[in-house]
This record gives C-alpha cells, structure tokens and sequence, in this order.
C-alpha cells in the first residue's frame, strides 16, 4: 500500500488522521508518517498487518476472535498425515 492509497482509504473511510489512528491503534504521527511516506528523511513503508486492518475495517470488520471463518475453514487445505 503506497502512501497515496494509505491517505485515500483514510479518506474514503471519512476518517481525520486521529480517528484512524484509534481504529487502527496506532499514534496519529504514525499516521502521518505512512500518509507521507517518510520520517527524518528515511523511507516508512505501511506494513502488512497495517494494510490489512485497512481492509478490514473498510468491510465492517471492527474486532476479530482470532477464530476462522466457516468459509475459510473450508478453503484451508487438510493437514498431510504421517
């Protein structure tokens, strides 16, 4: 995720960058940092997890148990015997 589309999901979200950071848990600076790309001139990456908490709170997903979904469960492939 670039910081373009870091800012353009922020907006599409309606979000201010303090209401992002609160969802995402993260500092409003930290935000701004991924929003712009760079901090003390050295390059700041959006990480992965970061990117997809973005996506999941753009489809309503808010909290998670930390338990598979039964349409995931059934995608996953069976464990090999020995």
């Amino acid at each position: 995720m670039t910081p373009a589309e870091f800012k353009g999901w922020r907006k599409a979200m309606g979000l201010r960058q303090k209401e992002a950071a609160e969802k995402l848990g993260l500092k409003k600076r930290v935000i701004q940092y991924y929003e712009h790309g760079h901090r003390d001139g050295k390059k700041v990456a959006v990480p992965k997890t970061v990117e997809l908490a973005c996506y999941a709170l753009s489809v309503g997903v808010a909290e998670y148990d930390g338990k598979a979904s039964k349409k995931a469960a059934r995608k996953s492939p069976a464990p090999a015997k020995s």
